[in-house]
């Protein structure tokens, strides 16, 4: 330490003095350092008192300051100053300004996470003020690795990282929206308006027939949670681990990949920061299907003119109206600080009564004891939610969509005596008005999830971490039907009313130990652990009509409708037990930053597979580095900042969904008499299977990031191969000798194989005007290879899903060994003949007219698929002085849809006399009117390429930079147009439709609409 002044130390007898005291007897001196007995103490605060009789030594060092800011002036908080060779610090608070005692010779080193790192030396400067570039490339970025973290440049396996400055924004649902688009491989897809929707999201295909898991494992701050568990205001930054050699340190959970999301953590050293977020935002839908007014339908089918004229969809629609608000609090001091937020949400739908309200409130506390050593973490997380329903489901009755469209625009909504218009003589024909004002529903949730982790450090390259957490989730759902919904009015139950509850506990502890070392070119990093998984689900229903009025019913007193005593009332409960045990370690190793190792190793046991030989799995994996352009012979070349190849190797597993599947149930059967008593019989509910193990799922993937002309252009390319072996599958078994006819075991054989690009760069960069793009690419080709393992198939495929035309409903998909999951199965159309029927092709390919088409099963074939075979898109941002603007654009490529409402509504009278489409008098293939003497079919005719590019997200935003306020450190204004555009020749509202499960790429006829929303923002600063 270099000392400019020095004073005689003084000798404290006196025990229990006030630090103030013995400064009253010293040479005034500011700032200073304390060093009692020869340690320095950097910080004391005014109350603290001298415990012991000690010596004082006074001392002032030079003293430095100044503002740290980004290349647009902007200021950074947090930033870190480092004194070079030595551990004294500081950060920058909240105007990025910082002071920190350094002497002339000293070297200061600034860094900021996505920054380049600068190295000043002090010389003579009483102020030094940094200007940091943006760190293109983020090879100094730290990206989460699962139980712990890597530097980009360091990392070997497939990894992507999304911080906080690059989310999406806008009216977002979840965590999913805000990096949708910004993740090569990882599609996200947002199908339905409703604002109790989340996003769908799926990694590197399907992998699995049957298997627990089938999204990626979402971990909050460690803990598992859901997309939409923490307020999207209240992230930080997402890691997605991509490959199996990343993953499988997550073992069965993470077969799907694994998504992280770091919360906003507290701020030591003196830090106090404020933060407000919120907006207001409206919606309309983004596309309406071209339904005939009641003009043109009465002059089609004046047969079943009602002399109306109502348009269904705008009286069952609103201007919905969305705000929320967020209050971020960050604060404290090196020793103790804290992070808060608040959230409230509350959104409505395009659609009446589909409302959703939410508030989240997270607390956390850091404290730092003995001497530094054991940091001790404590966060809450609560959550209570409300949203509207209107179904017995407990959301949106989509339903009441279904029969707008299809409702005849001549009926009338009320008869005379202002009761509901129905028509009784259609089947499912229900007046939407009545499914919707005649309900009442909502359902109500609530969770709050404990986190505590001691972080101790007894020497300094040892890590002992323990995370210990406590989720309780409560949800309560209540729905009734009035005497004038159409369940009473139509069908005979007057006032139906249901109840449900769904509890679920969830326990945690995981103990981990880890050593770093660096001994010359040598860095290395060993980690132990131990993980402990246990959850509690609880699930009951009843349900009841016959209520005499809408009074003293419903589900506030569910117990009054008559079809309880006479027997015909519905009663059910259930419950869980879960348990996970792991351990689990990893190992890597890097030798003169150069070459790269990481190994880990994951045992672990599920009860799932409790009474079976193989209750424990083995998840091992691999991945090597090479940093080619920190060899001697890249030494002379400017074009690259660096090369590194990577390789890696994982497996992962999966359990069965079920429990015990592994040992013979029992179950109730049918009643019989024993003994003049009415009893249960007990039957079997299941075969035993001891050999039944888990799904694995085994992973190549071959990659190389680079970057190039000083962070200017930067990017990575993955290859993947991903095999699952023992697919879990329901075999059918004769009976006897078996005890049930089916069985659950392992079998087939899948194959997942892809390609992922993602290149950003900085075309121009001037001081008032920058533009960055980034760019992803990403392919993925799927393929069932069998489905035989011990026990065989009668056939090589099943069929699944389904689609419903016209009061009919036939399977939709089918998968069979050597086609890849997604394919629609139907009968294929080639033409119509001259009466307006259709020509078809057989199985063995000769056109066959309508009238002698046997439509036999046989006769169906593959007529598409609902799986996109890649997904790509294009983001860019663009800064001048104080204002940007970010435009995002994405597509999916190489996939069909099942058209549903063209199904429904563009078919031919048939006696139906619903609605129609417009397009009920487009020439079928140019030629002519459909017949109507055709009944309806699931064909290829409606059977529809879905390739689009979306205009997903455009935001304009003005910052004020320097404010001279009292109040506000900066505000920033911005409004955004989400889901602007959609580029496609799909004939429906949206080709954006769900691609998880089997049975993907069906636009349903009861689909909530997509929305495009229009919000206005501020975020700001006190």
């Amino acid at each position: 330490m270099a000392i400019l002044k020095e004073v005689k130390p003084i000798s404290i007898d006196v025990v229990d003095v006030p630090v103030e005291k013995v400064l009253e007897q010293a040479v005034a001196a500011t700032p200073i350092t304390w060093i009692i007995e020869g340690k320095t103490i950097s910080f004391i605060p005014k109350n603290e008192r001298l415990k012991e009789s000690t010596n004082l030594l006074l001392v002032q060092q030079n003293v430095v300051k100044g503002k740290i800011t980004d290349q647009q002036g902007l200021p950074l908080p947090g930033a870190t100053i480092l004194v070079k060779s030595t551990n004294k610090s500081t950060t920058t608070d909240l105007d990025g300004n910082y002071s920190i005692e350094a002497s002339e010779k000293d070297v200061l080193l600034f860094s900021y996470i996505g920054y380049t790192t600068k190295e000043i030396i002090v010389t003579n400067q009483k102020t030094i003020n940094v200007s940091l570039k943006e760190d293109i490339s983020d090879l100094n970025e730290v990206v989460v690795v699962g139980y712990g973290t890597q530097k980009k440049g360091d990392v070997t396996s497939a990894v992507a990282k999304v911080s906080s400055k690059d989310f999406n924004q806008g009216q977002v649902k979840d965590a999913g929206q805000l990096i949708q688009g910004k993740v090569a491989g990882l599609a996200i897809t947002n199908t339905s308006g409703d604002p109790t929707a989340v996003t769908s999201i799926k990694l590197r295909g399907n992998n699995t027939l049957s298997g627990a898991y089938t999204d990626p494992l979402v971990l909050i701050d460690g803990i598992p949670g859901a997309l939409n568990t923490v307020a999207p205001e209240d992230i930080e930054s997402i890691d997605v681990l991509k490959d199996g050699s990343a993953a499988a340190i997550y073992g069965t959970r993470g077969t799907n990949g694994v998504i992280l999301i770091t919360t906003k953590k507290a701020k030591g050293g003196e830090i106090d920061d404020v933060q407000y977020t919120g907006y207001v935002s409206t919606s309309s839908i983004a596309n309406k299907l071209d339904m005939l007014s009641s003009q043109k339908f009465r002059e089609l089918y004046p047969q079943y003119d009602k002399g109306s004229d109502v348009n269904w969809l705008n009286e069952i629609t609103r201007t919905p109206i969305t705000h929320v608000h967020n209050l971020s609090m960050r604060g404290g001091s090196f020793k103790t600080s804290y992070a808060a937020n608040l959230n409230y949400n509350s959104q409505q739908g395009i659609m009446l009564k589909s409302d959703n309200n939410t508030f989240r409130g997270r607390i956390e506390i850091n404290h730092h004891m003995f001497d530094d050593k054991l940091l001790v973490k404590f966060s809450i997380l609560g959550r209570e939610n409300k949203f509207t329903s209107t179904s017995d489901a407990g959301s949106f009755n989509g339903g009441a969509y279904w029969q707008a469209l299809r409702r005849n625009p001549t009926d009338p909504i009320y008869n005379a005596d202002g009761t509901y218009y129905q028509n009784k003589d259609k089947l499912d024909y229900l007046n939407p008005l009545a499914l919707l004002n005649e309900a009442d529903g909502n359902v109500k949730t609530s969770e709050i999830r404990y986190n505590s982790t001691l972080t101790y450090n007894p020497i300094k390259d040892l890590t002992l971490n323990a995370l210990f957490s406590y989720v309780k989730e409560n949800r309560a759902t209540g729905y009734s039907e009035t005497l004038q919904h159409s369940s009473a009015t139509v069908y005979g139950f007057p006032g139906y009313s249901s109840i449900s509850g769904f509890n679920r506990m969830e326990k945690q502890t995981e103990l981990t130990a880890k050593y770093d070392k660096t001994i010359d070119k040598n860095k290395f990093s060993v980690l132990g652990g131990y993980s402990y998984i246990e959850s509690d689900i609880e699930r009951s229903n009843m349900s009841n009509y016959g209520f005499q009025d809408d009074y003293f019913g419903g589900w506030h007193n569910i117990g009054a409708g008559s079809a309880l005593p006479l027997g015909l009332a519905t009663m059910n409960s259930s419950k869980n037990h879960a348990n996970l045990i792991s351990f689990f370690g990893r190992m890597t190793y890097a030798y003169d930053d150069k070459y790269l190792l990481m190994a880990s190793l994951r045992h672990e046991g599920a009860s799932q597979l409790y009474g079976t030989n193989n209750a424990w799995g083995t998840f091992p994996a691999v991945s090597l580095g090479w940093k080619i352009t920190n060899e001697n012979f890249m030494k002379n070349q400017t074009l690259f900042d660096e090369i590194k190849l990577r390789a890696g190797y994982g497996v992962t597993g999966s359990q069965p969904a079920n429990s015990f599947l592994g040992v013979a149930l029992l179950q109730y059967g049918d009643f019989a008499l024993v003994n003049g008593q009415w009893v249960r019989t007990i039957t079997p509910a299941s075969n035993p299977n001891p050999d039944l193990r888990w799904e694995e799922k085994k992973e190549t993937n071959i990659g190389v990031d680079f970057s190039m002309f000083d962070g200017r252009l930067s990017g990575s390319i993955d290859a993947y191969n991903r095999n699952v072996d023992g697919l879990l599958y329901s075999y059918n078994v004769p009976t006897p000798p078996n005890l049930y006819p089916t069985i659950v075991a392992n079998g087939g054989t899948m194959q997942n194989r892809g390609l992922e690009v993602l290149v950003s760069g900085i075309p121009v960069q001037t001081n008032d005007f920058e533009w960055t793009t980034t760019g992803t690419y990403s392919t993925n080709k799927n393929k069932l290879k069998s489905l035989d393992g011990a026990f065989k198939t009668q056939f090589d495929y099943f069929d699944t899903g389904n689609v419903n035309f016209e009061g009919m409903t036939t399977s939709s998909h089918r998968v069979q060994v050597g086609q890849p999951v997604g394919n629609f199965y139907g009968f294929k159309v080639v033409d119509v003949d001259e009466e307006g029927k259709w020509v078809y092709l057989n199985a063995a390919n000769e056109r066959v007219n309508y009238d002698d088409f046997a439509q036999s099963p046989t006769d169906r074939r593959v007529i598409g698929n609902g799986l996109p075979k890649w997904y790509a898109s294009w983001v860019n941002t663009f800064r001048y002085k104080n204002f940007d603007l970010n435009v995002n654009i994405r597509g999916a490529f190489g996939f069909q849809v099942v058209n549903e409402a063209r199904m429904n509504y563009e078919g031919t009278q048939n006696g139906y006399a619903d609605n129609r489409l417009s397009s009920v008098n487009d020439l079928v293939f140019g030629k002519t009117l459909l017949n109507n003497t055709i009944a309806p079919q699931f064909n290829s005719y409606y059977v529809e390429d879905g390739d689009y590019v979306k205009i997903d997200n455009i935001t304009l935003g003005y910052s004020f930079k320097e404010m001279k306020s009292s109040i506000f450190k900066s505000i920033r204004l911005y409004s955004t147009v989400m889901n602007v555009l959609t580029i496609t020749g799909y004939k429906g509202i949206d080709p954006e439709v769900n691609t998880s499960g089997l049975n993907p790429g069906v636009d349903s006829r009861s689909r909530y609409p997509t929305i495009t929303s229009f919000t206005f923002g501020v975020q700001a600063q006190f």
